[in-house]
């Protein structure tokens, strides 16, 4: 049953658990059918008294909070998220002192629990990891950091302890609605818990299960499944979150619903079918006007569509909406901006009226923190920018397309053989003009590496692998001629890994790919080839042993 049509909604003249949830599942359909203010409208009267009500409208104002950076935003959500938790621990279990020290020698039993009281514990775990996620984007230090890690902990403690609870509940009660709610909610959070932690590398998932966390992916994916199809309240948050996994069968949330249009989109552009995705993405974007941020997911997006198949005219619109309009990042979006402009003819260039060293000087103002942290691709964009900082500014070579790599880029590119093709054609008419340069600069021996580098891994993915293995090993004989770029170095070890594994060759791809893990540390964006890294290890761990 969906809401998307509905004007006017029941008002109850009192609340119970059971029409909490009935309310709140009708506010999450018209969110989900781009409804915003009218779910925010039927929380709003009971969110004082219900903890369900509290936890839905929270959750509203979190997810604006979280996509718009808007300081009011962000303090209007945090103000919220902890009336929720007030009107959550009005339902919790109150312990007396002797209770509380004997709840840590042993666990709640079924029968001790009220059916409020066993909710109240989910809707708290959940409205914790909200605080979290608005305390690590509120405060630039590292207590907040810490602070939020704490709130973390303490959310996947519950989480666990709910766990328990339903595993000693199972054929008690285990029939009514409450329950089936209740463990929804846990399949959920254990699920999501498990399935996120899975993703980190080895290193930190070891730490993280030394201090009482679970990283178990498939473990992970079995409670998402099962939440998924328990028609409870959290059975479409656990397909959007299997979606945003692996694109999991979809729930069928309204054929026009902005977040299954972008997935739609997203789904096509990751088959390499641009033109499918482009009128997806234009079509979310269509549907609905009230949340701007979905606007700019889109157009984010849309920006390499175009940048994929080289138009770059259209991608340097939705590049400069997204200077124009979003918050996220001023610094990578200034900086897409000017790299993208830098990939036009003189003639596009001096049409558009844009002074692209202007633009790349703004950059490095641009830059925040979060979390008391860089953003690692700020810094890279503000390190790659500082080139046109001089008096003679040194122009970045084809450094869309470099940024392309960053984002991973040329693995969706790469489904494409005519795009392939082009990119490869734009990359050797860069080589020439490096080649032929009759003042080669300072950067000349880095930009070579970072051509062969692209280019290396075009003819990898139009099949020419002895070719792209030349490219790849070109790099690393250059690896003490670099002087800037040092992040080509293991970046290149890895694709070079990546190739011989796809050559079948796993041992001398595993060499590889330790190489790079293991010898190299303090260059750009480092954390994220250790993700990549983790990753390609993983898988060939479960390829079969070539023999010598």
């Amino acid at each position: 049953m969906y809401f998307c049509d509905v004007q006017l909604y029941f008002q109850a003249s009192k609340m119970d658990l059971r029409t909490s949830i009935e309310e709140c599942s009708m506010a999450l359909h018209l969110v989900l059918n781009n409804k915003f203010s009218e779910a925010l409208d039927l929380l709003r009267p009971w969110c004082k008294d219900s903890m369900y009500h509290a936890l839905g409208y929270s959750s509203i104002l979190a997810m604006q909070a979280t996509m718009t950076f808007e300081h009011k935003d962000i303090q209007a959500g945090m103000a919220t998220i902890k009336e929720t938790l007030q009107t959550c621990q009005r339902f919790r279990k109150r312990n007396s002192v002797v209770e509380s020290i004997s709840s840590l020698m042993s666990k709640q039993s079924p029968d001790s629990l009220k059916a409020e009281e066993m909710h109240a514990e989910i809707c708290y775990a959940e409205c914790l990891l909200q605080k979290a996620t608005l305390t690590f984007i509120q405060d630039e230090n590292m207590i907040s950091f810490i602070k939020g890690g704490i709130k973390i902990r303490t959310s996947y403690q519950i989480y666990k302890d709910c766990q328990s609870l339903l595993n000693m509940s199972q054929g008690v009660g285990g029939d009514s609605e409450a329950f089936r709610q209740f463990e929804g909610g846990v399949k959920l959070g254990i699920g999501s818990f498990n399935l996120m932690l899975s993703l980190l590398p080895a290193r930190i998932l070891r730490l993280l299960e030394f201090i009482g966390f679970s990283g178990n992916r498939e473990f992970g994916l079995s409670q998402l499944r099962d939440g998924a199809g328990s028609h409870s309240l959290r059975s479409i948050l656990c397909v959007l979150t299997l979606l945003f996994y692996h694109t999991y069968v979809s729930l069928i949330l309204g054929k026009r619903g902005s977040i299954i249009l972008f997935y739609s989109a997203r789904i096509a552009l990751l088959r390499g079918n641009f033109e499918k995705a482009q009128v997806k993405f234009q079509e979310c974007v269509s549907v609905q006007q009230q949340w701007r941020q979905i606007h700019h997911l889109c157009y984010w997006e849309l920006m390499w569509c175009h940048s994929f198949q080289q138009q770059w005219r259209d991608a340097y619109r939705y590049a400069d909406l997204l200077c124009r309009e979003s918050r996220w990042s001023k610094a990578i979006y200034v900086y897409q901006k000017a790299a993208i402009l830098s990939m036009m003819c003189e003639e596009e260039l001096k049409s558009s009226g844009e002074d692209v060293v202007g633009l790349f000087r703004q950059v490095e103002g641009l830059k925040q923190r979060l979390a008391g942290k860089s953003i690692p691709t700020e810094k890279f964009a503000v390190r790659k920018s500082r080139r046109y900082s001089s008096a003679v500014p040194v122009k970045l070579v084809i450094p869309a397309l470099e940024m392309m790599y960053v984002w991973n880029g040329f693995t969706i590119v790469g489904k494409r053989a005519d795009a392939t093709e082009s990119l490869l054609i734009t990359i050797e008419r860069a080589e020439e003009q490096l080649r032929n340069d009759p003042n080669p600069s300072e950067f000349h021996p880095d930009d070579q590496c970072l051509v062969q580098m692209l280019k290396g891994l075009c003819l990898k993915h139009l099949g020419r692998l002895l070719q792209a293995e030349l490219c790849f090993t070109q790099v690393l004989s250059s690896e003490k001629r670099i002087r800037y770029d040092h992040y080509l170095i293991p970046f290149t070890l890895y694709e070079l890994g990546l190739l011989y594994k796809q050559q079948g060759d796993y041992i001398k791809a595993t060499r590889f790919i330790e190489d790079a893990k293991l010898n190299y540390k303090d260059y750009s964006m480092e954390s994220r080839l250790h993700f990549r890294i983790h990753a390609a290890l993983s898988s060939l761990k479960g390829s079969p042993t070539n023999s010598p």
